[in-house]
């Protein structure tokens, strides 16, 4: 009986260690995983299409805004110099 009690006990030894080995790289396999996973959704999030403009006023509005900067200019409201920064910013929207 000995001998058999000595191999059980052997076969466990062996059985706990496997265990503990096949843990450890489950787990390790797994934080590897996380973190690739991670990456490409940082990856994604740089990559991601920028949010869509503001729409451009109609052109309307534009050119309505536009005869009011003339008149201001031509009344001496506005200099030259203004007329053409504010006339700038309008058709740039």
């Amino acid at each position: 009986m000995p001998g058999l009690l000595r191999g059980m006990a052997r076969t466990a030894v062996v059985a706990g260690t496997a265990t503990a080995v096949s843990n450890r790289v489950s787990r390790r396999q797994y934080g590897r995983w996380s973190e690739q996973e991670a990456a490409d959704a940082y990856q994604q999030e740089q990559y991601a299409a920028p949010p869509p403009a503001a729409a451009a006023p109609p052109a309307e509005d534009r050119i309505a805004e536009l005869r009011k900067l003339a008149e201001l200019r031509d009344s001496g409201v506005l200099t030259e110099d203004e007329f053409a920064a504010e006339k700038a910013k309008i058709l740039n929207s």
